[in-house]
């Protein structure tokens, strides 16, 4: 039984009185939610900040980023060892807005994927498509596509050591989500792609859902039988949105114990 996830994406954004605020706020509200996992994504100079607030907690610290390289002359890199050393559990790897805005490849998603789990960090590698994408109905392909490079470099097992998110491009920060049959078909695509290699795998695979979500629709988004969580941004900078989506987490972990 997959548990689910939530991970909250900071992007640029935050300081360090507003941290301290925010994680205040998180740390004692997600204690008594042990039916499901919680982690933050912080921006690199805040990594020290966030590890000492989190300390003894249950939510995991994660990075937004990582070097595709393991270390040398490669200015302004972050390696994995460097996470590693922070206490990062997660990184993000292939999020859209580094694809699209600074210009990565599929090949350097999957070089960056390498590198977090050779550290034995446990990558949030983000999938998805455009809007132009979708109204051409290349979704799959698209799909498809950006999961291959990762398996073609690392294999098929290394999918054991992450966890997928799906974050169609056209509902990342437009106010727009994806509705729960449309996440719901993209993800049991990503897993049917999986299970035709490996069905053990593919079950375990924990794949979220990231785009737009909030409190509001967050409960509809797990209730997906192939949703097991979400990873958040906007929301996750607000408190209160943050602990009530994760609410929803453990209230949907508690429903398919029931």
């Amino acid at each position: 039984m997959r548990a689910k996830l939530v991970a909250g994406n900071w992007k640029m954004s935050g300081s360090l009185a507003s941290n301290q605020e925010l994680l205040a706020a998180l740390v004692p509200a997600l204690a008594p939610l042990a039916r499901a996992s919680y982690a933050v994504c912080v921006p690199f100079p805040y990594l020290a900040q966030a590890q000492h607030a989190l300390r003894g907690s249950n939510v995991a610290l994660g990075a937004q980023d990582v070097c595709q390289f393991d270390g040398g002359a490669y200015t302004g890199g972050v390696s994995a060892a460097m996470l590693a050393d922070f206490g990062c559990r997660y990184v993000i790897v292939g999020h859209s807005e580094r694809r699209n805005v600074f210009g990565e490849t599929d090949d350097v998603v999957a070089l960056k994927f390498a590198q977090a789990t050779q550290h034995r960090l446990t990558p949030i590698l983000c999938v998805g498509e455009t809007l132009a994408e979708r109204e051409s109905g290349v979704t799959e392909a698209v799909v498809a596509r950006q999961l291959d490079a990762v398996v073609k470099r690392s294999g098929l097992p290394a999918l054991a050591q992450c966890v997928i998110a799906y974050e169609p491009v056209w509902a990342i920060g437009t106010g727009k989500t994806a509705t729960p049959q449309q996440a719901q078909e993209v993800h049991a695509h990503i897993r049917a792609r999986v299970a035709a290699s490996d069905r053990r795998l593919a079950d375990e695979l924990a794949i979220l859902y990231g785009g737009s979500v909030k409190a509001a629709n967050a409960a509809q988004l797990f209730a997906m039988p192939d949703v097991d969580g979400g990873l958040i941004g906007g929301a996750s900078l607000a408190a209160d949105q943050f602990i009530a989506i994760c609410r929803a987490a453990q209230a949907a972990r508690e429903t398919v114990r029931a």
